[in-house]
């Protein structure tokens, strides 16, 4: 009689705390459930009054709710003193969400708005081991930063999935970071598409809305970008977000892609629509802040992105954007202030650190910038601009064949075939030849870095002057007269045609011709 006592007291209190939980009475429903003393052995109802707590923002009480309980570097919780104690509807657990990984999640919210980074990045990984369709706590990994590839990759491999969830795996596999190359990351994209349809072959339905799934295709447009392919990110984004113009994840991509391509308008009506929509989101002053910076007004993008920081401290693009507006004044000092909080932050991107030492490059730092350089490829090994910093660094500091090799290894991680993004590096690696007095090597790269890009006048200068090293005036001359024409106030080239053009002049007499 007593234990039907309990159970009936205990589903009484259920349905009253749920009850004031989901009107929003949130003091009302922890109260109730704290004095029903015995409702706390219940490990759901503790979760509830935590989850009361959260709402209330008092995260110490939150995390004093939810137990004592220590986790390792690899997620795996240990030391629960009143585990045992816990009374737990095993019946009640098998219809609901898993509560084991639920409580890790709500532990790494706690300490994550306490500003404890490092335990909340533990219990995240905690709570997607536990479960690994606790998307929630995975998505907090990547979005804010917390691991780096390697150790994302290794989180994803030590996941246990389901037989029924397979495909599960290749999905998480695209959200990570993706600096694998473009077959390989390509191949992932294909793979999950052909095993969900396998999986569901009895509901073609369902595997047609997984193949054209909106989160999916986010995660190919951020691929697109990160390769430098913005023209066709932007149009993927932008037909995602006519079928669902709410995606906040593609709306970021969607944000960075017309700021590459400078497309203004387009931000200017993302600004204004989502400021109306979602006023208290750091993405919505974001896009404002892209909008000013496009149209190069830094004081106001600053402003902007200050106003998106302060809205949600943990949002890396404004962080960021706000190291960016200082940089493009050359107000070094406050960018680098931007680029450190953002690197103290999201330990696991690598773009603060690459930031800072691009800082520190443009005041001729040049040892400080390559120990940046260096540690932001520790982060993230995969991407190619860290190693064209690290060979610009190297020619700087007149070491020629060390920035050649970077030069090359840059070439050698762009995940895609080159593309106009690539003329720099391929420009930067003709100096290093001609430097060298490789200047046949030279040569060479200088014409391939014109079948990226015909518009670059340095890339005409370098072969110009290139050819002048080798005695080969007419040609000099030629590629002169091309550079100038891309920019007519080229003091060096309009001072070494004058030369080329009396090289040419003295060289071009025939010393076997007699004048009478």
């Amino acid at each position: 009689m007593r234990e039907e006592e309990i159970e009936k007291l205990r589903g009484v209190v259920r349905d009253c705390a749920q009850a004031l939980f989901l009107g929003r009475h949130y003091r009302r429903a922890f109260h109730l459930l704290n004095a029903s003393k015995i409702v706390l052995r219940d490990l759901r109802f503790r979760y509830l009054a935590a989850k009361c707590l959260e709402e209330l923002k008092e995260w110490d009480q939150c995390l004093s709710m939810l137990g004592d309980a220590k986790v390792d570097e690899d997620g795996n919780v240990y030391d629960t003193k009143d585990s045992n104690v816990m009374y737990l509807d095993k019946d009640g657990e098998d219809r609901e969400i898993n509560i084991s990984s639920a409580i890790c999640f709500l532990r790494g919210k706690a300490y994550e708005a306490l500003e404890n980074r490092a335990q909340a990045r533990l219990w995240y990984k905690a709570a997607i081991k536990a479960d690994p369709l606790c998307y929630e706590a995975l998505e907090c990994l990547i979005e804010n930063h917390m691991l780096t590839c390697e150790q994302e990759t290794s989180l994803l491999s030590s996941l246990e999935f389901g037989s029924e969830d397979g495909w599960l795996s290749s999905f998480y596999s695209c959200l990570i970071k993706k600096y694998d190359k473009e077959n390989v990351v390509e191949a992932k994209f294909r793979e999950i598409e052909k095993e969900k349809w396998d999986s569901v072959h009895s509901s073609l339905s369902f595997s047609h809305s997984l193949k054209n799934n909106t989160d999916l295709l986010a995660c190919k447009a951020e691929y697109y970008h990160q390769c430098g392919e913005y023209q066709k990110c932007f149009e993927l984004t932008s037909v995602l977000l006519e079928k669902d113009p709410f995606h906040l994840k593609c709306t970021l991509v969607h944000l960075a892609a017309a700021m590459e391509l400078g497309h203004s308008n387009e931000l200017y009506l993302m600004a204004c629509n989502l400021v109306k929509d979602y006023p208290q989101k750091a993405l919505s002053w974001f896009a404002v802040g892209c909008y000013y910076y496009c149209i190069k007004k830094y004081d106001q993008s600053r402003r902007y992105f200050s106003k998106a920081t302060n809205l949600d401290g943990t949002f890396a693009p404004a962080w960021i954007g706000y190291g960016n507006a200082f940089a493009a004044q050359e107000e070094g000092d406050q960018a680098m202030l931007g680029y450190r909080t953002a690197a103290r932050l999201f330990p696991g991107c690598h773009l603060p650190t690459l930031y800072i030492g691009m800082e520190y490059m443009r005041t001729h730092s040049f040892k400080l910038a390559e120990q940046f350089f260096m540690q932001a490829k520790t982060i993230c090994p995969s991407d190619p601009l860290v190693y064209n910093e690290l060979g610009v660094v190297a020619y700087h500091m007149k070491e020629y064949n060390k920035a050649v090799w970077w030069f090359e290894k840059t070439l050698a991680h762009i995940p895609s075939s080159l593309s106009e993004m690539s003329e720099p590096t391929v420009v930067n690696l003709a100096h290093a030849y001609r430097k060298l007095k490789m200047y046949h090597e030279a040569i060479s790269c200088y014409e391939r870095a014109l079948t990226l890009s015909n518009r670059s006048s340095s890339t005409y200068a370098g072969l110009a002057y290139t050819y002048h090293l080798q005695d080969n005036f007419s040609a000099a001359i030629t590629y002169y007269h091309k550079a100038l024409w891309l920019k007519p106030d080229d003091q060096f080239c309009t001072e070494m045609l004058s030369l080329a053009l009396v090289d040419e002049g003295r060289h071009g007499i025939d010393p076997k011709i007699e004048f009478h």
